[in-house]
């Protein structure tokens, strides 16, 4: 009898310690599951980064008024092929650029400034290689022959943190209600290809206004802000602006707004969020189209 309860005995308890032992192999498999969705997460995110789209948001006004501070936007990285910018950190795992696609007259690119390889920058792609390109009175031109330029009604907002017109008094005005805004003299500028945009003349004697002839490199291309007068670029040499930009240094190409802000609500004010979206600007297509 005794023999047979303390059968019965061992024969429970080994069932408890079984159940026991199981409960924490279960939250080991559960957090195991965790950690390998967050892992598969992250590779997916950074796959998608690295072949197809990039977000990144706009910091300055050089491309006003195609692109404002405050805006955020996908960048497509297959268009142009892929160099080592288009990886994380710039790793120098080889170079030069693989699947490269053709660079069009008139695409809005991110690219490494050459200067530091490092620092990204967004202009608009006005030369190619072997283009002859010069700025006179202003006016755009493309292999000795002047880009069709129009003016057209001025470019006209309201102040906000992001868009100010402090420092060109002359072109700030207030409002009879009192709110304060700003108007810019605006053409259209049309590429030789048909691709039209607007763009910005704040100085009608600013410095670069009028350049020399430059002659684009092969395997490079010269890019310029909309804001014509307040854009470091190609008209400029590469320590002081950009210079010719290399094709390897082509991070991808403008695709459309995603997101946008004027910046009067700062992240721990919820309550303004609302107020701040430029819902207009959401899915503003950014590639350039054809003179109606």
């Amino acid at each position: 009898m005794v023999k047979k309860l303390a059968s019965e005995i061992t024969k429970d308890d080994k069932a408890e310690a079984e159940d026991a032992a199981e409960e924490p192999v279960e939250e080991l498999s559960t957090f195991g599951e965790v950690i390998r969705t967050v892992f598969w997460a992250i590779v997916i995110a950074l796959g998608v980064r690295t072949v197809a789209y990039e977000p990144f948001n706009i910091p300055s006004e050089s491309m006003l008024p195609t692109l404002l501070v405050g805006d955020y936007l996908f960048v497509s990285k297959y268009p142009y092929g892929y160099s080592k910018h288009a990886l994380p950190f710039s790793l120098d795992l080889f170079s030069g650029r693989i699947l490269e696609g053709p660079v069009k007259r008139g695409d809005i690119a991110v690219f490494k400034r050459p200067l530091d390889n490092q620092t990204d920058y967004i202009k608009r792609i006005v030369g190619l290689p072997g283009d002859r390109m010069q700025v006179l009175n202003g006016q755009l031109h493309i292999n000795g022959e002047p880009v069709k330029r129009q003016w057209v009604a001025d470019y006209e907002f309201e102040e906000t943190p992001n868009e100010s017109c402090l420092d060109r008094p002359e072109y700030r005005f207030r409002g009879a209600d009192g709110a304060v805004f700003c108007r810019y003299p605006m053409y259209r500028e049309t590429l030789p290809n048909g691709v039209s945009y607007l763009t910005l003349d704040l100085d009608p004697d600013w410095p670069w206004d009028n350049t020399r002839v430059y002659v684009v490199p092969q395997g490079h291309y010269f890019a310029m802000g909309d804001n014509r007068d307040n854009s470091s670029d190609s008209r400029k040499p590469p320590t002081t602006g950009v210079g010719f930009v290399p094709a390897e240094n082509l991070v991808g190409r403008a695709e459309i707004i995603f997101f946008s802000t004027d910046g009067s609500a700062a992240w721990w004010q919820p309550w303004y969020w609302f107020q701040a979206m430029r819902f207009g600007r959401f899915f503003d297509s950014l590639r350039g189209s054809p003179e109606d």
